[in-house]
């Protein structure tokens, strides 16, 4: 028990650090070429559904290894959360390499963390999931609530791209594509969020018997 968790708490370190690389990686570089003011420039970076996915998983890493307790820690820790967190890092990997690595060409260290936030986090924290993520509490029932913040990343890109014009994605530009081109697109996504979480929950199944 005692080198399950030692290597539990190694695996999270080891992806928390790539990931904490990554993140910081590309906010400075971003932040170095971006003509944006501080405050719209941070508020612009934390409006990518690939951003908040990769933080979650860092928070799930953090408190893997450190204030594992604490009522925060409790929370990140539970295997409903790291199975949701796992859903949407999932999430990020898939629709990156399917629609969107063709339309953008990073170059130098933007490429390496490109591939870390995109393709190395998602894989190896499913795996950190597999390995270590205690999968009898999960019901299929959870799969609604891990539905609502996509939902309430929808409803907030929505508004602040009416309100700025920046949306993150182009499957969500309603300036280009027109509010009900967006919203079959949003129903599109919720399909394959849906699809996820219940092949992930029958894995977890598969897994205990």
């Amino acid at each position: 028990m005692e080198i399950q968790k030692s290597l539990k708490s190694v695996f999270a370190g080891s992806i928390g650090l790539v990931t904490l690389f990554a993140l910081v990686g590309q906010f400075i570089l971003s932040a170095s070429i971006s003509k944006l003011g501080t405050t719209d420039y941070v508020i612009q970076f934390f409006s990518y559904f690939t951003i908040l996915s990769n933080v979650s998983v860092l928070l799930c890493c953090f408190f893997t290894v450190f204030l594992v307790k604490s009522r925060m820690g409790l929370f990140f820790t539970k295997s409903q959360t790291i199975t949701a967190v796992t859903l949407y890092i999932l999430i990020v990997a898939l629709i990156y390499n399917s629609l969107l690595r063709f339309l953008l060409h990073p170059r130098g260290l933007l490429s390496l963390i490109d591939e870390l936030l995109h393709v190395v986090t998602p894989l190896s924290f499913f795996i950190f999931w597999w390995l270590f993520c205690n999968k009898r509490a999960l019901l299929w029932n959870q799969i609604f609530y891990w539905l609502i913040f996509p939902l309430g990343y929808l409803l907030y890109t929505l508004w602040h791209g009416w309100v700025s014009g920046f949306y993150p994605y182009p499957f969500m530009n309603v300036s280009e594509l027109g509010i009900g081109r967006v919203i079959l697109n949003s129903l599109g996504m919720t399909l394959v969020f849906v699809l996820i979480a219940m092949l992930l929950i029958g894995l977890g199944k598969w897994q205990n018997k």
